[in-house]
C-alpha cells in the first residue's frame, strides 16, 4: 500500500474507494492515518509515511500537504485529522490555543530560506541585490505562511526593497513558478531547492541574512487512533525519520 498523498480531499474518489472497498468482503480492514503536512514536506513525509506503512501492515497512511496556517484552520475548524506537522511555531499556535493538540507539539526539524532561480537563471541573478531589479519577477509565500514570513525576514535583514510579482499559497507554489521559468526567482527553502534537482539553482544568501524556522509536530485530539498518532510522530523524530530528513535538505533541531 502506498502513502495517498493530497492537497484537496475528493468526494468523488472517496465514493469510489467506498464502493471498491464495499466489492471485497475478505480484504482486511485498514487503519487509516491522516496527516496534514506543510508543503515542503512533501517528499520527507512521503517516503517516512511509506516507511511507517511497511513497518505497520494494515495501515494506510494519507498525507495532505499545503501552507501551514491554511491546515492549522482546517484543524481549528473540524477537520478530521490525526497528526499536524507545521513549518513554525505560529502556524501551529492556533491549534495550540484550542486545546486541540493531544501532546506539546515537538520541533523535529530547522529549515533555511533559499533563494530559487531557473536552471539557466536567464535574469543573470548573481546575488540578493539583483531582486531589487525592477525587471526582475520575484515569487514569495504569501504573508501569512511561514515562507512568506521568512522571505520578509531575509530582505529586512538584508536590508533589502524587493517587490515580488505574485504572492503564492506555498512553497511549493513558488518553487512552481521558479522551475516553469515564470518568474526569476523565488524565495523558498533549502530543502525545495534539494527537492527541484536540475530543474534549479540557487543564490548564495550572506550569513547574517540567512533565516531559519522551525518545524514542529504534535497528535490531535481529534483523533479517532491517538496510539496510532503518536507511533507517526515517535517515527518522524527517530533516527530512522531523522536522516530521511536530512538528506531531504533538513537540519536536526
Amino acid at each position: 500500500m502506498r502513502v495517498r498523498v493530497t492537497a484537496v480531499t475528493s468526494v468523488a474518489v472517496i465514493g469510489l474507494l467506498i464502493s471498491g472497498c464495499q466489492g471485497d468482503d475478505d480484504a482486511p480492514e485498514q487503519e487509516q492515518l491522516t496527516v496534514l503536512a506543510a508543503s515542503s514536506l512533501t517528499e520527507s513525509f512521503t517516503t517516512i509515511g511509506q516507511q511507517f506503512e511497511t513497518d505497520n501492515p494494515g495501515v494506510e497512511v494519507s498525507i495532505s500537504f499545503g501552507s501551514s496556517s491554511t491546515l492549522a484552520t482546517q484543524v481549528v475548524d473540524g477537520a478530521a485529522a490525526d497528526v499536524i506537522a507545521t513549518a513554525s511555531p505560529g502556524s501551529i499556535e492556533p491549534v495550540v490555543d484550542a486545546e486541540m493538540t493531544a501532546t506539546d507539539p515537538t520541533v523535529f526539524a530547522t529549515n533555511s530560506v533559499a533563494v530559487a532561480l531557473p536552471a539557466d537563471n536567464p535574469a543573470g541573478i548573481q546575488d540578493l541585490a539583483d531582486l531589487q531589479g525592477s525587471d526582475i519577477k520575484v515569487a514569495v509565500c504569501v504573508d501569512t505562511a511561514p515562507c512568506g514570513s521568512v522571505a520578509a525576514d531575509m530582505f529586512e535583514a538584508a536590508d533589502l526593497s524587493v517587490t515580488p510579482v505574485t504572492e503564492e499559497v506555498d512553497v511549493k507554489s513558488v518553487l512552481a513558478k521558479v522551475v516553469t521559468g515564470e518568474v526569476d526567482a523565488g524565495v523558498v527553502y533549502a530543502s525545495d531547492v534539494l527537492a527541484a534537482g536540475d530543474d534549479a539553482t540557487s543564490v548564495q544568501i550572506p550569513g547574517s541574512a540567512v533565516v531559519t524556522t522551525d518545524y514542529l509536530i504534535a497528535p490531535l485530539t481529534s483523533s479517532a487512533n491517538s496510539a496510532l498518532a503518536g507511533e507517526f510522530v515517535d517515527a518522524v523524530t527517530s533516527a530512522d525519520g531523522q536522516q530521511v530528513l536530512t538528506e531531504a535538505g533538513f537540519n536536526a533541531p
